[in-house]
């Protein structure tokens, strides 16, 4: 009976051990699984170190071609792993984006690897869903999707599922903002009258939004720094080619340019010769007589979008339509300024072939961007991201029963349906589609939709301005999972 339940005894002993032997192993498998993330992430800080000091240097201080493979020490100073690095220059002359790929291990168990893989650059203003260098109002009707800042106050009475920052600490609420003597200490938010200055209110308040996501006051988006960008962006122009023998840069020509997208990854360019008659309408400052649609052109040529860093820039008024297929960004400014007017009007569907992060486009205009009263369909649709670094981006007010009215064959154009935005809007003032009175809409889209492309974040249009110091863009583990 000894010898059988000594038997006994020493199996079940070691099936135990044999169990408890595994699950240690499998217990450091999983510890080195999370080290080696810590090793490979590791790498990835000692670059943007080394980038730190070295911002122009993609191959590790060597000269030549990686992989660059470093030691991981502990604090005591003892090599405890490896990371080895391969890195990505930035992939044209439009991009400053630089990919950086590291694959980390430990000494101990080398096998196992983890590696991750970022984007790394100065963030692009696409990557605003909503941006504005003015004090801006979000109602309760609307719903914001991805990163909105200003450089004014805020008042949020809207929902916000991303950042909201605003420069200021405080601001001073005016009528815009629905803020007077009679009500400012009422309103609530901190919101309080401050004789000789007015209603000074916090940077950002209101009833709605996720406040938790509320941040002020923040950092400045410089607007006039967009200036020395538009001559980079002329001069990039100038250097591409949209045919066999011509560049992608058209100089001032009189009325201007009609630019109108294909889906076959080429543009028709236009030279516009006359216009409609001018007609009255509000822009937001003043009544202005003047015309925002064209009555007459003449083509130009076909010309194709440059498959790498793709800047198309025109010195005049630009009216801009079509299908995109590929990258681009167009520009409309006038360098020297020199009291520079030139517009960009949306003279109709400006949409991409595909919404998959392949197609892309940007619309810079030195002052507005501009929806004309006839050029645009009742049901409008916009695939772009929209800067406006001197004006504005909207649709001028216009009436027929009024001291300034349209043409009586106008009046038909005054309200529309419905306008969709799917990219980005950067204005340097505020901006609007609508207009209303009494709670009616009396002119432009009587239903706004504005939304975010997450793919601007990581795949800007081609050389679109940036702000602020290189930052991690994206961040994703590429490892094979055993």
């Amino acid at each position: 009976m000894v010898l059988v339940f000594t038997t006994l005894f020493a199996v079940m002993a070691t099936g135990i051990a044999g169990v408890i032997s595994s699950q240690h192993k499998l217990g450091l498998k999983k510890i080195n699984w999370q080290k080696a993330i810590a090793t490979a992430e590791a790498g990835v800080n000692y670059y943007r170190w080394h980038l730190a000091h070295a911002p122009e240097d993609y191959q590790d201080g060597t000269g030549q071609a990686g992989p660059y493979v470093h030691d991981y020490k502990d604090n005591l100073g003892n090599s405890i792993g490896q990371f080895s690095l391969n890195i990505t220059a930035p992939a044209d002359t439009c991009s400053n984006a630089i990919i950086i790929e590291s694959t980390g291990w430990l000494n101990d168990d080398p096998n196992v690897k983890r590696k991750v893989m970022v984007k790394y650059g100065k963030p692009s203003l696409a990557s605003f869903a909503f941006l504005t260098d003015s004090n801006v109002w979000f109602g309760e009707d609307e719903t914001l999707h991805g990163p909105v800042h200003s450089n004014g106050g805020i008042r949020m009475d809207g929902q916000n599922d991303s950042l909201t920052t605003s420069k200021k600490s405080t601001y001073i609420c005016g009528l815009e903002h629905s803020c007077t003597q009679q009500n400012c200490n009422s309103l609530g938010y901190g919101c309080h009258w401050v004789a000789g200055d007015g209603c000074t209110c916090p940077g950002i308040w209101g009833v709605g939004g996720d406040q938790s996501l509320w941040q002020f006051p923040f950092d400045n988006i410089n607007f006039d720094a967009i200036t020395m960008e538009l001559r980079d962006l002329r001069d990039l122009a100038q250097a591409s080619m949209c045919s066999a023998t011509e560049d992608c840069y058209w100089p001032q020509l009189g009325q201007g340019y009609h630019l109108v997208f294909k889906n076959d990854g080429t543009f028709d360019i236009y030279r516009v010769t006359q216009l409609k008659n001018p007609v009255w309408g509000h822009d937001g400052e003043a009544w202005v007589r003047d015309t925002d649609d064209i009555d007459r052109e003449n083509l130009i040529g076909n010309y194709t979008i440059p498959a790498s860093c793709g800047i198309i820039f025109v010195e005049d008024n630009l009216w801009v339509n079509g299908i995109v297929r590929g990258k681009a960004t167009v520009v409309a400014a006038k360098i020297p300024e020199a009291g520079s007017k030139i517009k960009i009007r949306i003279n109709g569907n400006l949409t991409y072939l595909e919404k998959s992060g392949a197609n892309s486009l940007g619309l810079i205009s030195q002052t507005d961007i501009l929806i004309p009263l006839y050029g645009a369909p009742n049901n409008l649709a916009v695939d772009a991201a929209l800067l406006a670094q001197k004006g504005r981006i909207f649709r001028k007010l216009y009436c027929y029963n009024c001291k300034k009215p349209v043409p009586y064959d106008a009046r038909n154009y005054i309200i529309r349906d419905s306008i969709v935005i799917y990219g980005s809007i950067i204005s340097n003032g505020i901006w609007t589609w609508t207009w209303v009175s009494g709670g009616a809409v009396i002119s432009g889209y009587r239903d706004t939709n504005t939304i975010y492309d997450p793919n601007l974040n990581y795949n800007p249009p081609p050389g679109f301005p940036t702000t602020g110091d290189r930052k991690l863009l994206k961040w994703e583990e590429t490892t094979e999972k055993p």
